[in-house]
């Protein structure tokens, strides 16, 4: 398997030993490595990967990067996949393909103030493309992505793309702020309208504001809930 290709100023390291990508990205981030680190892990079963980033403004507004690297990643499974794949974004990072759910995203960050610029935020992938067991296709609502007519998608191939259709949106983020980002992750995220658990939370999800919080309503009662609620203990 050929090592994956990165548009410059992105630095591909693979995983060391059985080590997790994203947790080697944040220690990696925490020793001060540049941004644009991507870790990686193409194993038989599942693809997992994590990218350090540097935004410099603050947290409640860093935190786009998560929603932003799910619109990248749905863009480039479009673009790898058959037409006919739905690929669609939970708010909290879950990945659903043909309505089942195949992989995850996951954040973290030097700080949790919302007011305050981190030094560094990560984010991380998990793909299944085959199950890890059999018995893993009678969980109801997952899938695998070789399961739903993508046996054709390369590992490598989507890697290289999630990171090319990242920084595109990098790109747009920089120069048109988050409303486009906003209006792209809404069209396909998976959930509105509908009742979802959150934490201990449970109730309508109406969408989210224009810093990507949750808006869950509860009998009369509306919640929103910050994307920062989601950072990992790394």
């Amino acid at each position: 398997m050929n090592a994956p290709v990165f548009p410059p100023l992105f630095e591909g390291q693979p995983a060391i030993g059985q080590n997790d990508p994203f947790k080697q990205a944040c220690d990696a981030a925490k020793q001060g490595c540049n941004a644009g680190l991507v870790t990686y892990d193409l194993g038989a079963h599942q693809l997992r990967a994590a990218i350090v980033f540097a935004p410099e403004v603050a947290l409640a507004d860093a935190m786009t990067i998560l929603p932003l690297c799910g619109v990248g990643f749905q863009n480039a499974l479009g673009a790898l996949a058959p037409p006919e794949v739905a690929v669609h974004l939970g708010w909290d990072g879950e990945i659903w393909v043909n309505g089942g759910r195949c992989g995850a995203l996951q954040v973290a960050s030097s700080g949790s103030d919302p007011a305050a610029e981190p030094n560094w935020v990560a984010v991380g992938l998990t793909l299944q493309f085959w199950p890890d067991d059999p018995e893993t296709g009678h969980i109801p609502d997952h899938t695998a992505l070789y399961a739903e007519g993508c046996a054709d998608v390369d590992a490598v191939a989507l890697l290289e793309a999630w990171v090319r259709h990242t920084l595109v949106w990098i790109n747009r983020w920089d120069d048109e702020g988050a409303s486009a980002i906003h209006k792209e992750w809404t069209g396909i995220a998976h959930g509105i309208n509908e009742d979802i658990a959150i934490g201990d939370k449970t109730g309508t999800f109406l969408g989210t504001d224009e810093k990507f919080g949750l808006l869950l309503r509860h009998d009369d009662k509306t919640t929103l809930i910050p994307l920062t609620s989601l950072l990992k203990e790394d």
